[in-house]
C-alpha cells in the first residue's frame, strides 16, 4: 500500500482570489496562432463536460510518457475525483479512489526541475530576485506552462550549457500526486483549480488545461482535506487527441506564447492591472472547434 498522497500540510497556507472568467478569444494574426502536437493533449471526458490539457515533455518526458501509456490502455476511464478542494486543485487517477492506489507499474523518479537550455522555446515575463540577495531568475513561460528558471546567463558557465528551471503551480496546471518520498508518483495527478505556490519544486508539473479550466472548478468538492463525499465527479473517457478518428478530434489552437499577438495581449492586460500582472494571471487564449 501506498502512504496518502498529496500531504495536508500543503494546505495550510492563504490563497489569493482568482478571476473565474476567461476574456474574450482575440484575433490576432494566423501567424500568433499554433496548433499542438496530437500526441500531448489530452482529452478527458468528465462528468462536468470535456477538459483538453497539454502535456508537456520537455519539463517532464517521463511522466509524459506515464500517462500517454495509461491513457492508451484506458486506465483511466471511470475513475473518480476523489479528493477535490475548493481555491486547490482536483485529484484523480487513482483505481481504488482513495488516494493509496496506483498502477502496476513502477513508481517515477521526480521530475520536479527541468534543464532549460537556449534553444528552448522559454518566453520571458519577468526577472525577480534569486532570494538571499544573489542574482535573479527569470519567469516566463515553455508553450502554454509558466515557469521559473536561472538567467540566460547562467548558461554560460554551467556544464551542459543550461540553467535549472521549474513550472509553476498556477490555475489549470496539472501535477503529479505522491507519497512523501519524491520518488513515488505513480498514476495519480491533480488539476489546479487556482495558484498555488508553496507546490512549486515541489511536485512535477506535466501539463496544463488549454480549454476546460471551468469544468475542472465545476468538479465536487469535499470539505477541507477529505474525501469528496459520494456521489463523485468521473473521468468517464481519457484519451489522447492523436488516438480518436478525425472526424470527432476537436480543433485546436492555442496562442503562441512567442507571437508579437500574444506580447501585445500581456501588456494590454499589464495595463488594466495597473503594470502588475503575474505569469500565473495571463490567461493564453484557445480556439477549440
Amino acid at each position: 500500500m501506498k502512504a496518502a498522497l498529496f500531504a495536508a500540510a500543503l494546505l495550510a497556507l492563504p490563497l489569493a482570489a482568482q478571476a473565474q472568467t476567461a476574456p474574450p478569444v482575440p484575433a490576432g494574426a494566423p501567424s500568433d496562432w499554433r496548433t499542438p502536437d496530437p500526441q500531448n493533449i489530452l482529452v478527458i471526458d468528465t462528468s462536468q463536460g470535456r477538459i483538453l490539457l497539454e502535456m508537456a515533455p520537455l519539463l517532464a518526458p517521463a511522466h509524459v510518457e506515464r500517462v500517454r501509456l495509461l491513457a492508451r490502455r484506458g486506465f483511466y476511464d471511470g475513475l473518480k475525483f476523489f479528493r477535490v478542494i475548493n481555491d486547490f486543485m482536483a485529484q484523480t487517477g487513482d483505481p481504488e479512489n482513495t488516494g493509496i492506489g496506483g498502477s502496476e507499474l513502477p513508481d517515477l523518479k521526480a521530475e520536479f526541475e527541468f534543464r532549460r537550455g537556449p534553444a528552448d522555446p522559454f518566453v520571458l515575463h519577468e526577472r525577480l530576485p534569486a532570494g538571499g540577495g544573489v542574482g535573479v531568475t527569470e519567469i516566463g513561460f515553455i508553450g502554454n506552462i509558466p515557469v521559473r528558471t536561472g538567467p540566460q546567463m547562467q548558461m554560460m558557465v554551467s556544464i551542459d550549457g543550461k540553467t535549472s528551471g521549474w513550472g509553476l503551480f498556477c490555475p489549470g496546471v496539472a501535477g503529479m500526486a505522491r507519497a512523501s518520498p519524491p520518488d513515488t508518483a505513480n498514476s495519480q495527478f491533480f488539476l489546479m483549480r487556482q495558484t498555488y505556490p508553496s507546490l512549486n519544486s515541489q511536485y512535477t508539473v506535466w501539463g496544463r488545461v488549454v480549454s476546460g479550466l471551468e469544468v475542472v472548478r465545476k468538479i465536487k468538492a469535499g470539505p477541507d482535506d477529505s474525501t469528496v463525499v459520494p456521489p463523485q465527479d468521473t473521468m468517464t473517457r481519457v484519451r489522447l487527441l492523436a488516438d480518436i478518428p478525425a472526424p470527432e478530434q476537436p480543433k485546436i489552437q492555442v496562442m503562441d506564447t512567442r507571437s508579437p499577438g500574444f506580447r501585445a495581449l500581456v501588456e494590454a492586460e499589464k495595463a488594466k492591472a495597473g503594470g502588475v500582472l503575474t505569469a500565473c494571471d495571463v490567461e493564453i487564449p484557445v480556439k477549440v472547434n
